[in-house]
C-alpha cells in the first residue's frame, strides 16, 4: 500500500469516516472466557484491545468459539459488541484446533522448528469447522458489509464465505508468519488453503516478506496472476500487503504512569532482593519462543561471572498454553528441569538466580514487571510480530531499559533500537545480553526513544483502522446485474 494511502487512512479515522460500513469480526476465540468460578470475563490482551474500538463504531459483531465443548449460555455482548458463539465438540477441538491448527500449521508456519504432523482426519475436521464459521458469518453479515477473518485456524473461511455472500467485502489477517515456498509445499492441502485465502478482497500479513511468500505461492499453485501487491483471480483483484500489528499505547501509558503501578514495580524489585540488574522474559509457553535456549545462555553468563548470584536476577514468566496437549506438557517439564538445574548450580541461600512463574498475569501486573526490568529478553526462534516487545517499549515512559530482541520476530523490522540477536547462536545470545547490560544510560535512552517513537506513531488502533480503510477501498464484489443474497442468508446444506 502506498504511504499516501496509509496517511489518508489515519486522517479519515480521525474524521470518523472509517465507521461507514458495519463490521463482522471472525476469529477462533471470542474475546471472553470463563473464569475458574464459572463467571464470564473479558479476555486480556490478544485481539480484543485492537478491535473493540473499531467494532463499537461499526455496529460490530464478533464471531468465535467460546472455549467450551458443552452447551453453555454465552454472553450476548461485551463492551457494546455483539457476540455470536460457534460451537465445537471435544473431538473437533482435538482434531481441528490441537490437531491441524496447532500440530500441522503452527510448526510448519514457524519454520518447522518442530516437525509438522499431517493427518487426513485433522484436515477434514479443519475444513468442516471452517465451513461452520463461514456459515455463521454469512448469516449475520449485513448486506454490503465487511467481514474481517483472523488467523491460521480459519484460512478456508474467506473462500467459503465468498460463495455464500458475494456482496460483502472480506478481509483476512494472518497473525503468525507465512512460510516460504519450500515449507508450504509440504502441505498435502496447499491448494485448498490458498484457494480459501484468495476468497478475500484483502489479505494482510505482519511483515512484507510474508506477504511476498503468499503472493508468489498463489501465482505458482493457482490460476492467480498479477504482482505481489495485487493478484488477479477469478475476475477479482485481491490486495496483499503488510499491516504490522501493535499495542494499545494509551492504556499501557496510563498504567505505566499510575502511582499504583510504579509502587508495584518498586515492590517487585524489593521482593527480588533489590538486585542491580533484573532481566525479564514474558512468553507464552511454546517451543517457538526458545525459552530453553535463553535459559541455557543465562546459565553460561552466571558460569563465566558476567552475571553474579545475589546481584543479578532473572524472572521468567511462562504463560500456560494448550495445556491439554501432551507436547506442551513436556515443554513445561523441560523448562522446569532447566530452571531447577541452573538454580541448583548457581543460587545462593535466599537468592535463586531464576524466578520461574508458570502463570498468567493481568496487564497491570505485567506492566509493573516491565517497569521493574532493566533488560527485557524476547528471543523467539520465529514470531509473526511479538507484542510483548512492544508492550515493554510502550511502558518505558522514562526512556530507561533495554530490549534484547530476536532477529526472527516481526517486531525486529520496526524496533530498530533493540539489541538484535540470532536466537540459534548461543554465544551470540550471551554476548548480546552482556552488551545490553553494559550499555551506557545515554545509549539506552537513545535506543528506547527511537523505539517508542515507532510504537507511539503506530498503535493498535492505527493498525485496525489502516486495515479496514484499505478493505473499504476495495471495489464491491457483486457483479453488475447480479443479485446479492438477502441480509441474513445462510449456507445451504
Amino acid at each position: 500500500m502506498p504511504p499516501s494511502l496509509r496517511a489518508s487512512g489515519a486522517e479519515r479515522s480521525r474524521r470518523g469516516e472509517s465507521a461507514a460500513s458495519p463490521l463482522v469480526v471472525v476469529a477462533n476465540r471470542l474475546p471472553v472466557h470463563r473464569s475458574k468460578d464459572g463467571e464470564w470475563e473479558t479476555s486480556p490482551g490478544g485481539l480484543a484491545p485492537a478491535l473493540t474500538a473499531a467494532l463499537r463504531g461499526r455496529e460490530g459483531m464478533w464471531i468465535g468459539w467460546n472455549g467450551e465443548t458443552r452447551k453453555v449460555e454465552t454472553p450476548s455482548s461485551v463492551e457494546g459488541i455483539s457476540l455470536h458463539a460457534v460451537e465445537l465438540s471435544k473431538r473437533e477441538v482435538e482434531e481441528f484446533y490441537l490437531g491441524f491448527s496447532n500440530a500441522t500449521l503452527w510448526p510448519l508456519y514457524h519454520d518447522a522448528v518442530r516437525s509438522p504432523t499431517y493427518h487426513r482426519e485433522w484436515w477434514y475436521a479443519y475444513r468442516d469447522v471452517n465451513q461452520r464459521f463461514a456459515a455463521a458469518a454469512a448469516a449475520v453479515a449485513p448486506l454490503g458489509g465487511m467481514v474481517w477473518v483472523h488467523d491460521y485456524q480459519l484460512q478456508l473461511v474467506p473462500g467459503m464465505l465468498r460463495l455464500l455472500r458475494p456482496d460483502v467485502r472480506i478481509g483476512f489477517f494472518l497473525h503468525i508468519p507465512f512460510p516460504p515456498r519450500e515449507l508450504f509445499l509440504q502441505l498435502p492441502w496447499r491448494g485448498e488453503l490458498l484457494a480459501g485465502l484468495l476468497g478475500a478482497d484483502l489479505v494482510g500479513f505482519q511483515v512484507p516478506g510474508a506477504a511476498s511468500n503468499f503472493s508468489r505461492l498463489a501465482r505458482r499453485l493457482s490460476e492467480a496472476r498479477g504482482t505481489n501487491a495485487a493478484i488477479e483471480f477469478e475476475g477479482r483483484t485481491i490486495s496483499v500487503d503488510a499491516f504490522p500489528i501493535s499495542v494499545d499505547v494509551d492504556s499501557l501509558t496510563a498504567l505505566a504512569t499510575s502511582p499504583s503501578t510504579t509502587a508495584a514495580a518498586t515492590r517487585v524489585r524489593a521482593e527480588l532482593g533489590d538486585p542491580e540488574i533484573v532481566l525479564l522474559g514474558v512468553d507464552r509457553l511454546d517451543y517457538t519462543k526458545a525459552i530453553d535456549h535463553r535459559l541455557r545462555a543465562i546459565a553460561e553468563l552466571y558460569a563465566d561471572g558476567t552475571l553474579k548470584p545475589g546481584r543479578d536476577v532473572v524472572v521468567q514468566v511462562a504463560v500456560p498454553s494448550r495445556e491439554e496437549d501432551a507436547h506442551y506438557a513436556e515443554e513445561r517439564r523441560h523448562l522446569e528441569q532447566i530452571v531447577s538445574e541452573v538454580n541448583g548450580e548457581y543460587a545462593i541461600v535466599g537468592h535463586p538466580v531464576i524466578h520461574y512463574l508458570h502463570q498468567s498475569f493481568p496487564l497491570d501486573e505485567l506492566v509493573a514487571m516491565y517497569l521493574a526490568a532493566d533488560v527485557m529478553l524476547v528471543t523467539p526462534f520465529r514470531d509473526g510480530m511479538n507484542l510483548v516487545a512492544k508492550e515493554y517499549v510502550a511502558s518505558r515512559v522514562d526512556l530507561t531499559g533495554a530490549l534484547v530482541l530476536s532477529e526472527f520476530a516481526g517486531a525486529a523490522s520496526e524496533l530498530r533500537g533493540a539489541f538484535l540477536v540470532n536466537p540459534h547462536d548461543l554465544d551470540g545470545v550471551k554476548d548480546t545480553i552482556a552488551r545490553a547490560i553494559d550499555a551506557t544510560p545515554r545509549d539506552r535512552r537513545a535506543r528506547m526513544h527511537r523505539m517508542r517513537r515507532t510504537v507511539l506513531r503506530h498503535d493498535a488502533h492505527t493498525w485496525a483502522n489502516e486495515f479496514l480503510d484499505a478493505l473499504a477501498r476495495q471495489k464491491g464484489t457483486v457483479q453488475d446485474g447480479g443479485a446479492a443474497p438477502r441480509h441474513g442468508a445462510t449456507a445451504r446444506g
